[in-house]
Formats: structure tokens, C-alpha cells, sequence
């Protein structure tokens, strides 16, 4: 395995109806991070995708008289063309129902079998179509009746099955060591702690299997330990299917290559991220990892948890039609503009509450009045006072020092998945090359240069050249968030942007941050263009729904 491989997941959607801006929030969220490691030159490998298994869904293509197949195609392209409108750029965008998913899962399952870790049993109790079989003390009891507390819309259903069952309970020990032991696995701490005190509580077996459902993978072994799959390559429906939540989970590891491609295999897991949502926490940081030891693989190295965006305190669903549309959002704000403002209003460690307005107040403020008008009045300048070149960058000093200690917390606060407390971090330096301006007033330094004042002139050309960095860096910075804005403003400053459209290709972008990087490159000012067109905020209030 290279050192400098980086594997990052978010988790796979729900493949049952458009997505809203609450469902893409960490699939942009991990898209910067992949971004980032691919332009410091980590080989990096990035996953994203839907589930497309789960019961609703083949209970909504029936209400629809569809095909589940057809329905999900549908949905899939739907999710498909908001993250291309969010200029998602995943390696790979994978489907439950891809082919060598279906070979991974019912290898796992094969594994798990040959490990002694699944058994035939019988269960009852409240089922939940968009998540699974849950505990008496996971439901939550109302006067309207008995609801899930991650989906209070879907009405449950009270099962009673025949199926194979997973030993949970038989890795209690082995995850609360693997807890103690990499205190950074699951993060934040907080969600950590809630994790590890459910482990204390007891672990229980659960559910793998569904019995007479026909809209799945097939299990791949039958009651008397036999394969079932029949002579003719067909698979025996007496067998069920394998329950989506286990089915979902291994979508990382066909990701990575598992089964068919070992070497890959080899060279991607463990993953280095996995990226998901609170409500799904236990999944992926006790069930996982005890599935991944039951085959003989390692754990992924850490998963981060976020939390959910509410609107005015209630979570954003689309049942509750309090959600954003993101294609609606990207044409108002351009895709850059609402790559920034989603990661930049909400916290990427907790719930926050958001609304439109909050979104357009942080665009004004943070884009059409701070960086696009730092940009704008930068390039405005070189023009004016020194038309047909670059004003070298000046002495070691002032935004030098400043930029060294802002690139070195923007950085940890990336790696740490705290994306906007890096975008707060990188605003305060965008702030300081405002307060620069006002400070110098080059539009005086240039009167004095006219009057044949030769100090002026050297002081106006520091000061230029200090702004022309300040604006690089930044631009460099957050190619991250906003990868179309970011070679736009470089070639505004007379500069290439070396990356691809992913974010590969180019040199280490750390050596590129360096202050005064590009000093000895002779280089001209380009036209001052509007980075970020300021916005009304009543005409731009998208549709929700």
C-alpha cells in the first residue's frame, strides 16, 4: 500500500425520489476533502452512490406500476444530475445493483457463514421499510402510534420472520477495545462516546436476510447450508434476499475492489473515510466493522459523523417538503457559490439550522462583498497603476507571516473534517487582505507616485504585489470548495490553474501555497470580471419541493 493513498466514502442515498440539498450536504462535503488530497498528490480514491434494495422502494414502483429496476434508473439520475450540477467528481458513483456488488455481498455473506457468524433464527418485532428491524427501546411511542425516530413519517410494520441472523453479540469485547484502542476511529468524540456506550449496553444479533421479498440480492445460501444457486445460474427465491442495511454496507469494499480485483483490493482498503450521518452511526461504526473482522478483513480507519440541517428546528426531509432543491440552489448561486455557502453555513460536526436567506445573506457577505470584492478591486488596481504587469510580491513580511499560521489551520481543520471552521479560518485572512487595502489606500500612494514621488512608487508596487499574493493563495486555497471560481480568479491575476478538473494532475499544492511561490514567474494583470454577482434575496428563493 502507498503511504499516500487516500480512500474516502460517504454513505449511499436512498434511491426512492430526488434528493434534496440536506441529502447531498456530505457528498459535497467529502468531495472537498477528496479534492484537497488529490491536489496535495495523495493517490486518491473517491466513493459515493445509492441504495437502491430497500422495501420502500419496491413498494413505491408498485404504487407507480413500475419496475423497481426502472424506478430506481429514474432516481439515479436524478441524484446523477444534481451532483453534476454541484460539480461532485467522484472516481467512482456505485449502485447497489451493480453487478459486482451483488458478487461482494454474497461473498460476505459467504464469509461470514464459513466463519460460524450467521445462523437460521426466527424474530418479531417493528420493522421500519427505510431502515430495518428495530429494538423496543428504538422506537418512540406517540398518540398517533409507534414511529421510528429517524423517519417519524413512515408508518412501521409489525413482522414476524424466519431468517439468518448475524452474531453481533459475539464481537462486544473486540469493539470495545477496538474503541479504547483508536480513540479517533469514530469521530466527533462526542458521537464517539454515544457509540461506545451503546456497545457497553449489550449488542444484540440482528437480522441479515428478508424472507419473501423478491427485490434484492439474492442470499446466497440456503437454511441447510447449501448454496442456492441453482444449475442454471438462477437463484433458488425460497433462500430471500439479503437485507439492504447489510447489503448498503458493502458497497465500500466493492469500491475498493472486493472480490474480484485483489490487488486493488489490497492497495484501497481499509478505507481512510468514511463519511456519513448521525441516525446512521451505529451501522458503520459497530455493525461494520464486526461484518469486515467476520471476513477477514480490517476496519475502515475512521468515520466521521455529522449531523442534519434543520429548518427552523425540525429536521429537512422531503416527506416534510422543508428541503432545498439543489439544482435550484446551483442556479441561483452557481455551483461554487452553493458548494460555499452549504459547507460554510453549516457545521460539518453537528445539527444547524439554516434557511434561504441565511444561505443568500452568507453569499453577499462572504463572496459579492469579501473575496469577490477583494479579487475585483485587487486586479482593478494592478490595471490602473501599473497596466501590462504583475507587481512583484513583496518582502517577507505582514500577510507572509499572517498566511503561514492561516495555511497551517486550514489545513488540520480540513484533514479534521471541520470544513467551516477552514472556511472561517481562510475568511479571516481574506478579511485581512481587506483591512490591507484600507491601511495602504493605494489610490493615494498612486497620487504621490504621479506627483514623481519615487518612495510611493515602491511602497505601491509592495503593496500590489502583497495584495496580488493575498489573492492567489486564497484563490489556490479554496479550489477545494469552489473549483470553477478558483481558476477564474487565477486567470484574472495572470495565472494558470495547474489542477484538472477533479483536482488532479498538478504540482503539490502545498509547495503552491507556499508565500511567494510563483515570485520569479513573469506574468500581467487580466480584465476584472465579477466573480460573484451580489443577490436579492426575494428574487432568489428557490422552489423547495
Amino acid at each position: 500500500m502507498s503511504p499516500d493513498r487516500y480512500y474516502i466514502t460517504t454513505a449511499i442515498a436512498y434511491a426512492n425520489n430526488k434528493p434534496g440539498l440536506h441529502t447531498l450536504y456530505e457528498v459535497v462535503g467529502a468531495d472537498v476533502i477528496a479534492r484537497w488530497h488529490r491536489m496535495k498528490g495523495d493517490k486518491t480514491r473517491f466513493l459515493t452512490g445509492t441504495d437502491e434494495h430497500s422495501v420502500n422502494i419496491a413498494q413505491r414502483a408498485t404504487e407507480l406500476g413500475m419496475e423497481p429496476r426502472d424506478f430506481v434508473d429514474e432516481n439515479v439520475a436524478l441524484f446523477q444530475a444534481a451532483e453534476d450540477a454541484l460539480l461532485i467528481s467522484p472516481d467512482r458513483f456505485i449502485r447497489t445493483t451493480d453487478p459486482d456488488h451483488i458478487r461482494a455481498a454474497q461473498e460476505m455473506v459467504r464469509r461470514a457463514y464459513a466463519n460460524g457468524d450467521i445462523y437460521v433464527g426466527d424474530y418479531e418485532g417493528w420493522y421500519c421499510p427505510a431502515e430495518g428491524f428495530k429494538a423496543p427501546s428504538d422506537v418512540v411511542e406517540t398518540a398517533q402510534g409507534t414511529h421510528c425516530p429517524n423517519h417519524p413519517t413512515i408508518t412501521l410494520q409489525w413482522l414476524s420472520e424466519h431468517n439468518w441472523f448475524f452474531r453481533l453479540s459475539a464481537y462486544q469485547e473486540r469493539l470495545e477495545k477496538h474503541f479504547l484502542e483508536h480513540p479517533d476511529f469514530a469521530q466527533p468524540d462526542f458521537r464517539r462516546n454515544e457509540m461506545l456506550g451503546f456497545i457497553r449496553g449489550g449488542l444484540e444479533d440482528f437480522s441479515i436476510s428478508r424472507a419473501g421479498a423478491n427485490w434484492g440480492i439474492p442470499f446466497p445460501i440456503m437454511p441447510d447450508g447449501s448454496s442456492s444457486e441453482r444449475a442454471d445460474g438462477t437463484w433458488d427465491p425460497a433462500a430471500g434476499t439479503i437485507y439492504v442495511w447489510y447489503d448498503a454496507l458493502i458497497n465500500y469494499v466493492t469500491g475498493a475492489g472486493f472480490p474480484d480485483d485483489a490487488a486493488a483490493f489490497a492497495e484501497w482498503w481499509p478505507a481512510d473515510l468514511h463519511v456519513i450521518g448521525k441516525d446512521i452511526a451505529r451501522f458503520h461504526t459497530v455493525y461494520w466493522p464486526a461484518m469486515l473482522w467476520s471476513a477477514g478483513l480490517e476496519a475502515p480507519r475512521h468515520v466521521w459523523i455529522h449531523g442534519w440541517l434543520l429548518a427552523q428546528g425540525e429536521r429537512m426531509s422531503k416527506s416534510l417538503g422543508n428541503f432545498l432543491d439543489p439544482i435550484d440552489v446551483v442556479r441561483t448561486l452557481g455551483p461554487d457559490g452553493a458548494r460555499y455557502v452549504t459547507l460554510r453555513e453549516v457545521a460539518f460536526d453537528r445539527d444547524t439550522d439554516v434557511s434561504w436567506d441565511s444561505f443568500v445573506r452568507r453569499y453577499n457577505a462572504d463572496l459579492a462583498n469579501d473575496f469577490g470584492n477583494l479579487i475585483n478591486r485587487t486586479v482593478s488596481m494592478a490595471n490602473r497603476y501599473f497596466p501590462g504587469e504583475r507587481p512583484a510580491v513583496g518582502p517577507e513580511a505582514g500577510m507572509a507571516a499572517t498566511w503561514a499560521e492561516t495555511l497551517a489551520t486550514y489545513g488540520e481543520r480540513i484533514e479534521g473534517c471541520l470544513l467551516h471552521d477552514a472556511l472561517s479560518v481562510l475568511w479571516n485572512f481574506v478579511g485581512a487582505g481587506n483591512r490591507l487595502v484600507e491601511a495602504e489606500q493605494p489610490w493615494l500612494l498612486a497620487k504621490a507616485m504621479k506627483a514623481g514621488d519615487a518612495e510611493a512608487e515602491v511602497r505601491l508596487r509592495a503593496v500590489i504585489g502583497d495584495l496580488v499574493e493575498t489573492c492567489r493563495v486564497i484563490a489556490l486555497a479554496v479550489a477545494p470548495y469552489m473549483p470553477e471560481a478558483a481558476p477564474r480568479a487565477l486567470a484574472q491575476l495572470g495565472y494558470s490553474y495547474p489542477y484538472a478538473a477533479d483536482g488532479n494532475g498538478g504540482p503539490a499544492l502545498l509547495d503552491e501555497l507556499r508565500w511567494g511561490a510563483q515570485a520569479g514567474e513573469a506574468g500581467t494583470i487580466g480584465a476584472a470580471e465579477p466573480l460573484f454577482p451580489r443577490l436579492e434575496t426575494e428574487a432568489a428563493t428557490p422552489t423547495a419541493g
